[in-house]
């Protein structure tokens, strides 16, 4: 899958774009891209996987994001069932900016704009707020639709459980200026993760040598390849379980040799075992942020995910 640009156009009569996307998930090409716009994305429903930067991680029962300019991100509805509802509005920076400028009633979203560059989801007290307001925007004129977009904005500035995604990382725009070789490495782990991965495999697809690709990939992720590895393979194993596979099952299908390696590495990733992780999930008494599921994707734990 390449890492896309996205061409965002304004709606008539506005300046920012909105979207209202009923979809069949499976039958949904859910695309890895990027585009210069703020985005704010609102799942009204459902399950699914989240992939904001170098975070991939799993969310239930809706989402709601913010999505700084030029983050690489995918769709929501990746592995998500049946339909799949979201609203989506995308904006140019610089179109709240030129409204905002030295406005001091404005310094929460200044500072809300500076948060969002490395990726915001939010809790459900705010999502469930915002989420009503959202539904209502397809019904506004043009002018009341910018209003209540300052207002949603104010909203997750003041939000009291806001989370960043990529806390570490440094400049978004660096996974934009390396996606060519980032998306051969991520492309090849994707394909890869159920075998014993050879480094030089993996550094000749970057066109490195090994030491030059060790470097290089500790300096833009903060993590080693290694790490990167193990996490990935834990994130996927946290997935298979939620499809009831069992835990002998996923270990080998997630490129482990031995289960107990294989569970004594999920728990130090995630805190639980992978018998304690199903059975919670199975009595539904766990969500993926409560698990320390987006633990595996945030900042120096930063697997990557290309469908």
């Amino acid at each position: 899958m390449k890492l896309e640009y996205e061409i965002v156009q304004p709606d008539p009569g506005c300046s920012f774009r909105l979207i209202h996307e009923r979809v069949i998930a499976e039958k949904y090409g859910w695309e890895y891209h990027f585009h210069p716009e703020l985005e704010i994305v609102c799942v009204l429903n459902g399950n699914g996987t989240r992939h904001v930067g170098n975070n991939f991680s799993h969310y239930e029962n809706g989402d709601l994001v913010l999505i700084g300019p030029n983050i690489p991100h995918d769709g929501f509805g990746l592995n998500a069932h049946g339909l799949h509802e979201e609203i989506v509005i995308q904006v140019k920076e610089e179109v709240i900016a030129q409204f905002i400028h030295q406005r001091p009633e404005m310094a929460q979203i200044r500072d809300l704009l500076e948060r969002g560059k490395y990726g915001l989801c939010f809790g459900d007290p705010t999502k469930e707020n915002v989420t009503r307001r959202l539904k209502k925007l397809p019904r506004l004129s043009p002018f009341e639709k910018f209003l209540e977009l300052i207002s949603i904005l104010q909203i997750l500035a003041t939000a009291k459980d806001a989370m960043v995604l990529n806390p570490d990382l440094k400049l978004p725009g660096a996974i934009v200026r390396n996606n060519g070789r980032l998306e051969a490495i991520f492309k090849y782990v994707e394909n890869h993760f159920q075998d014993e991965i050879d480094i030089r495999g993996v550094a000749a697809v970057a066109n490195l040598s090994v030491p030059a690709f060790c470097n290089y990939f500790r300096k833009l992720m903060n993590k080693t390849f290694t790490d990167f590895m193990n996490r990935y393979r834990i994130q996927r194993a946290c997935l298979f379980i939620e499809q009831d596979k069992t835990i002998y099952q996923t270990c080998y299908d997630c490129g482990f040799n031995t289960v107990g390696y294989f569970n004594k590495l999920f728990k130090e990733i995630t805190g639980k075992t992978p018998s304690a992780f199903r059975k919670e999930k199975l009595a539904g008494t766990i969500r993926g942020r409560e698990a320390g599921i987006h633990t595996l994707v945030q900042g120096t734990e930063a697997p990557v995910h290309l469908r």
